[in-house]
């Protein structure tokens, strides 16, 4: 999401040497929970990885290992990418008692189209996406969801960014018997501090309608981003529930990278 206010950015831990002068920065989805509209040039990989996540909430924590999106350009408009997590963690408490579960994520592929011209006032995506069952029954529900995302951003004064990412999913009924609809909302607020680093703070909502009971969830969030050179970036965030369904707390960091 940072190309929309800063130099973009993307993650891995080694980069190539630094892009020529006329070169676009890379432009990466990370940090923070709001997407960009920016896709990855034909040609290029772009890899953004979430080095360590870590959240906490009254039944036990939660610890993912990197996370990782992976994207290849088809075009100017589009790219195709692959999300996975290849290690997360959870440990639970009930009764006194802690129980630790361990498993590969679920896999994501998305595909993001572009809408708008390069110089539009107001640049809009979509970003359609299906999740393949990937992790073990105890830390996924074993089912195939998908949603789509519609990725917004205005310039709304000198060096600030405004974003909304209305989402809408298909997701599996809590007793595994059918799917019905959720919805989520980011409202982000951008600001490019310097060339090279860029600030966030963001507010986040989620509503599932599972038969068995409506689900909310929301938090307020801050995130930070610097720019090493066109191809990489560095990242941190800070995320904190605001209400009981929501983990108390989230923290994470990440970096990206362009090929």
């Amino acid at each position: 999401m940072w190309g929309r206010f800063l130099i973009p950015g993307a993650a891995l831990l080694v980069t190539s040497t630094a892009a020529t002068a006329n070169e676009q920065p890379i432009c990466a989805d990370r940090p923070s929970k709001s997407t960009g509209e920016c896709t990855v040039p034909a040609g290029h990989w772009q890899v953004e990885t979430g080095l360590i996540d870590w959240s906490h909430a009254s039944s036990g924590d939660m610890t993912t290992v990197g996370s990782s999106l992976v994207k290849t350009g088809l075009g100017s408009r589009a790219d195709i990418e692959l999300g996975l997590t290849p290690f997360q963690s959870m440990r639970t408490d009930s009764d006194g008692a802690h129980q630790r579960d361990s498993s590969f994520g679920d896999l994501v592929a998305r595909v993001k189209y572009r809408l708008t011209a390069d110089d539009a006032a107001v640049q809009v995506a979509l970003d359609p996406f299906v999740k393949l069952p990937t992790a073990n029954h105890r830390l996924g529900n074993g089912k195939v969801e998908s949603g789509v995302l519609v990725a917004t951003s205005a310039a709304v004064g000198k060096g600030l960014t405004l974003s909304l990412d209305p989402e809408l999913d298909w997701v599996a009924d809590a007793d595994g018997d059918g799917h019905h609809l959720a919805t989520q909302q980011v409202l982000n607020l951008g600001v490019a501090a310097t060339e090279k680093l860029a600030l966030s703070a963001e507010l986040w909502g989620r509503w599932d309608w599972d038969p068995s009971g409506t689900g909310k969830q929301a938090s307020a969030d801050a995130s930070i981003a610097y720019i090493l050179n066109n191809n990489l970036q560095l990242d941190a965030g800070a995320n904190f529930g605001l209400n009981s369904q929501t983990p108390d707390v989230e923290f994470y960091t990440g970096v990206s990278v362009r090929f």
